[in-house]
C-alpha cells in the first residue's frame, strides 16, 4: 500500500469565504499515483472547515447567511470564548460544517455523486491556514 500526504495553504480575503478545493485534490491524486484507495482531507485549524457539496454560488451564499444566523459574530461580547478574542463563532460554524470528509479513489479519480466537489469553508480569515491531503491505496 502507497501513502502521499501534502498540505494546503489558504489565506482568505475575507473573514468567511468557501473555496473548492476539488482541483487542488485532483492534482494531488496524480502526484500520488494511486488508482484505488481513499482521500482523506482535513482542516488543519479549529476555526475552518472542509465539507462536501455542490460548487453554485447561491447555495454558498445561502450557508453564509444561515451560519451567520446560527452563529453571528457580533456582538462579540454574547460568548465566553470572547474574552481577549473575537472568534467563537468561528468555533461553531466549523463543528456545524465538519472538520474533514473522505472521498474514494477509482481508476485513478475521486469516485464523486453527480454535482459533488470538495470545498475549504473559512471562519475566521485573513491568515494563514492549511488543510491536509492524505491518499493512501494501491
Amino acid at each position: 500500500m502507497k501513502s502521499y500526504r501534502k498540505e494546503l495553504w489558504f489565506n482568505t480575503r475575507n473573514r468567511v469565504e468557501f473555496i473548492n478545493i476539488t482541483p487542488d485534490i485532483q492534482q494531488c491524486l496524480r502526484e500520488s499515483g494511486i488508482r484505488e484507495g481513499l482521500v482523506l482531507c482535513n482542516a488543519m485549524h479549529i476555526t475552518a472547515s472542509v465539507f462536501i457539496n455542490d460548487d453554485e454560488s447561491g447555495l454558498h451564499h445561502d450557508y453564509a447567511v444561515w451560519l451567520e444566523k446560527l452563529a453571528p459574530h457580533e456582538p462579540v461580547s454574547q460568548y465566553r470564548h470572547n474574552v481577549g478574542e473575537d472568534n467563537a463563532d468561528g468555533h461553531m460554524k466549523r463543528q456545524i460544517m465538519g472538520r474533514e470528509v473522505v472521498v474514494a479513489v477509482t481508476e485513478g479519480r475521486l469516485d464523486f455523486g453527480p454535482w459533488e466537489r470538495i470545498f475549504y469553508g473559512e471562519f475566521d480569515g485573513r491568515r494563514k491556514k492549511r488543510v491536509l491531503v492524505k491518499i493512501i491505496g494501491e
